[in-house]
């Protein structure tokens, strides 16, 4: 079995495939992008591993349900996308492998039954994966967001690449919903510039560097006030060590002025 890349995803807004209109025509690119990351791999995984921006606890987490059911986090939205199903299985033996892992590298975590997919993972999983019919595993952020801590966790998980897990850190490149659109295009383009700088031509001991001093970067809490859809980045690349990135999806004028990224790694 070869050994599968990982993945830091710009996974846009609530539930925009379940969108129609000139809302939905927002995210043809990244539609488009997803796709082709799905196509890339090769084949269907056997099992995917999602960090996700929309969840975090106070030890890393992990999703043990084998029938995981829905969290609709988003509001605002049509009625309809209150219905919407990722009827995709779990994996609690996944689960189990993740738990230990983590633990076995001195991060604590513990098995979650009653979790369910949040839209940071069902949205891009219902672009990549129509069929549903892949095994899939939510890991929470832990709070307090400490880049070493997530980078060490995806350290700790890299064996899974070699046993048919791919995985997703599902974010945000800019995640600045106060400042969107036309606002957003001097912060968001100085941080991709930052990013594109750190993921694809650094070295890698200077890479995680930089990513654990992402706070001086340009723009940095302009780009992130609030860093939760920026740290699953790190386990994305902990989980690849020394090996490149490639950029998979840029745009540079997303929802009229806003700079997003998605990386691969491997």
């Amino acid at each position: 079995m070869k050994r599968l890349p990982t993945y830091f995803l710009s996974h846009g807004g609530g539930p925009w495939p379940w969108l129609a209109g000139p809302m939905r025509e927002h995210y043809r690119p990244l539609e488009a992008s997803l796709k082709d990351v799905a196509n890339e791999l090769g084949g269907k995984p056997r099992a995917i591993l999602v960090v996700s921006g929309h969840w975090e606890a106070a030890e890393f987490s992990v999703m043990a349900s084998p029938h995981p059911g829905m969290v609709y986090d988003y509001s605002g939205f049509p009625d309809h996308t209150y219905d919407v199903q990722y009827p995709a299985p779990g994996a609690p033996e996944l689960a189990g492998r993740v738990q230990h892992l983590l633990e076995a590298a001195g991060l604590a975590a513990r098995l979650d039954p009653a979790r369910g997919f949040d839209h940071g993972c069902f949205a891009p999983l219902a672009v990549m994966f129509p069929d549903a019919d892949v095994p899939v595993v939510q890991l929470s952020l832990k709070i307090g967001y400490d880049p070493a801590t997530h980078l060490a966790a995806g350290r700790a998980l890299a064996p899974l690449r070699d046993e048919g897990v791919l995985i997703l850190g599902s974010g945000l490149s800019y995640h600045n919903l106060r400042e969107f659109g036309e606002q957003a295009r001097e912060a968001s383009a100085a941080f991709d510039v930052w990013l594109q700088e750190t993921l694809l031509r650094a070295p890698p001991a200077e890479r995680n560097r930089r990513l654990l001093q992402w706070e001086q970067a340009p723009a940095a809490r302009r780009a992130h006030p609030r860093e939760d859809h920026l740290i699953p980045l790190m386990v994305a690349v902990g989980a690849a060590a020394d090996e490149a990135g490639a950029c998979v999806y840029h745009e540079a004028d997303f929802f009229g002025g806003v700079t997003t990224s998605s990386f691969r790694f491997g």
